[in-house]
């Protein structure tokens, strides 16, 4: 353990040495972090208030067919204009987000108490046309009720009768539950900086000293191969320790003045504790994960070069879960990076982790890491690894 840590205080004096690198490495998550948090919360936020509160524009189409409607509209804070001669090619072009087309029949069939027909033109793959729509459909529903129940009244009719069934909503989520549903690309972040943390410190001291020849000496001396290798993945675990202690403490005073609900995220040193224990296993993972692959090649240059699919891997788990929603199972919980992204959301909804779920992630977790490790270890008993050429 004594050549372990003698090994490890090198590598964090030689890192702490080259400031510049040690500031790029170290800060990078801490200052990306409230950035993003703070500007894309904030755009969406402002987003969401302009159109859900402010006047929405309109183009109408035949309302000389339906000014009841019209008059309808305007009341509930849409101001309606002139429709476009091709609708189709003015949504297309992002020109408007939503028309409204009203039947030349709207009239005839709205005097014989038929469905009257109205078609709404919108691009379902824009996602700035959700709220606009939402607000033009909530609005024409209500219009719909409203006349339905004049004309069910004037004939005598009691408006109860046109509803069959009462249906009761019960929603159970949580508040935390519901201002988490946004964070859907916090897991990637904080896996992805705890996972490549260490990644400059991890890779330089095994390729970077390979290349430079200094790993030679060093390898030379009575030490076990072993313990100067352990002590190597422990000081670059250490610098993505407090690069992640750092990024959790950032993540905690983003949510604090972050704009709006986001501010209401539960940040609370409990649980931010308890993101810390979540993430530590995955630090092990990557630095050991980093040493295997810095101990397999030649050069600083070609270590690099698996950073672009190591900085993919965080994310495979991220985009399942967005893109097709799993319910949560033990066997999540042993599976790295899918589990890292569970435990995540878990506490950033305010859910409980049974104690058997704990058990389950910190041994997989714990396990792959002293696996990697063990693989790395064994790269170091080659003679080869000396050797630059």
């Amino acid at each position: 353990m004594k050549t372990v840590w003698i090994v490890a205080r090198k590598e964090l004096v030689d890192m702490f040495r080259d400031r510049r690198t040690m500031l790029i490495s170290l800060l990078m998550g801490p200052l990306l972090v409230p950035v993003m948090l703070l500007g894309i919360g904030s755009m969406v936020e402002s987003r969401m208030r302009t159109q859900m509160e402010s006047t929405l524009e309109l183009p109408v189409i035949g309302t000389e067919h339906a000014p009841n409607l019209v008059a309808f509209l305007e009341e509930r804070n849409i101001r309606t204009v002139p429709g476009p001669d091709d609708p189709d090619a003015t949504v297309r072009q992002q020109e408007a987000d939503v028309i409204l087309r009203i039947s030349p029949e709207f009239g005839d069939q709205w005097r014989e108490s038929r469905p009257a027909r109205v078609e709404l033109i919108h691009d379902s793959s824009r996602q700035d046309s959700q709220i606009p729509v939402s607000r033009l459909m909530t609005v024409l529903a209500e219009y719909s009720g409203s006349v339905g129940m004049l004309r069910g009244i004037s004939r005598g009719v009691s408006p109860e009768a046109g509803f069959a069934v009462q249906v009761a909503r019960r929603d159970v989520a949580t508040p935390e539950s519901r201002r988490a549903m946004a964070l859907a690309f916090l897991p990637y972040l904080l896996v992805f900086f705890s996972f490549l943390g260490g990644a400059h410190l991890a890779m330089d001291a095994t390729a970077g000293e390979r290349e430079r020849q200094s790993l030679e000496p060093l390898l030379a001396t009575p030490a076990r191969r072993a313990a100067i290798m352990s002590g190597k993945i422990l000081g670059a675990c250490l610098f993505g320790a407090m690069s992640l202690v750092l990024m959790l403490v950032a993540f905690k005073l983003s949510f604090q003045f972050a704009p709006g609900s986001l501010r209401m995220i539960n940040v609370s040193t409990p649980v931010m504790a308890m993101l810390l224990v979540v993430l530590l296993p995955m630090v092990l993972i990557g630095t050991s994960l980093l040493t295997l692959i810095s101990a397999s090649v030649k050069s600083m240059k070609e270590a690099q070069g698996y950073m672009t699919v190591l900085m993919l891997v965080p994310m495979v788990p991220t985009m399942v879960l967005m893109l097709n929603p799993v319910k949560d199972a033990l066997w999540q919980f042993a599976v790295p990076f899918l589990a890292q992204s569970q435990m995540i959301m878990k506490l950033v909804r305010g859910e409980v982790v049974s104690p058997l779920e704990w058990t389950v992630y910190m041994g997989a977790g714990l396990g792959a890491g002293l696996l990697l490790w063990f693989l790395a270890s064994r790269m170091y008993l080659r003679e080869k690894l000396a050797v630059s050429a």
